[in-house]
């Protein structure tokens, strides 16, 4: 099933899907044969293997009987990739624009969807990223951190480990982190906040709202006041 949504991602119907997963395992086959194999009607089976066809991921056989066959996976994805990302900078270029960003306050729900922004966030930095987050989360976006700190970016991480393959330029408070706990503030201009555990259940904030920001910002730098106090204090004590 999970091979199956992974395909559905990739522009598929459920029956194209199934059906190309058939002809992976049993080789070409015609209409009534798929339909045999998966139990789905013939009529649909001919719909869904026409459908393949058209999206490039099944080429027919031309016998006395006509056949289909799969397009490699690899290949089929990487066609459709290149598809989108062509059809990614038409949307990009001709998409009107949004005359001024909201100042509101978006609510963003499911881990999957927090960490896009998170590194949607990141990769639109300018000048400055601070971050406060438990190490599993920061392991998830450390490409984009790297690529951030690449491109002269001051990055700052508040967290209860560092992450080894990181670069040098980032700078790390360490403290007990609460689980899940996210916090990000990008350019003293966007915030993001809130908790970040699996599934749907994971819940941020996300805004550009001034008071907002600022009150994050005064937050991360009073942690982090804290955090170099309680070090100095420390070593005293050592």
């Amino acid at each position: 099933m999970e091979l199956i949504e992974q395909l559905i991602c990739f522009g598929m119907t459920r029956q194209e899907a199934t059906i190309y997963l058939v002809l992976v395992t049993e080789g070409p086959l015609n209409g009534y044969e798929v339909s045999k194999h998966t139990g789905i009607s013939r009529s649909n089976a001919y719909n869904a293997l026409a459908g393949l066809v058209d999206k490039g991921a099944a080429y027919i056989i031309e016998e006395s009987s006509s056949k289909y066959c799969p397009v490699e996976i690899e290949e089929f994805c990487t066609n459709k990739l290149r598809s989108m990302s062509k059809l990614k900078e038409e949307l990009v270029k001709h998409i009107p624009k949004r005359r001024e960003e909201s100042n509101g306050y978006v609510t963003i729900r499911g881990k999957e969807h927090i960490l896009n922004k998170v590194k949607n966030m990141i990769a639109g930095a300018q000048k400055r990223i601070y971050i406060s987050a438990v190490k599993e989360v920061l392991i998830e976006i450390q490409e984009e951190l790297k690529a951030a700190a690449d491109r002269k970016i001051k990055v700052v991480v508040i967290t209860e480990d560092s992450l080894w393959n990181l670069p040098e330029a980032i700078i790390y408070y360490y403290n007990e982190k609460k689980q899940m706990q996210l916090g990000l503030i990008v350019d003293t201009m966007t915030v993001l906040t809130g908790e970040i555990a699996e599934g749907n259940d994971a819940t941020c904030l996300y805004s550009r709202n001034k008071n907002l920001v600022t009150v994050f910002k005064d937050m991360l730098k009073n942690e982090m006041k804290l955090i170099e106090i309680n070090r100095k204090k420390g070593e005293k004590d050592q």
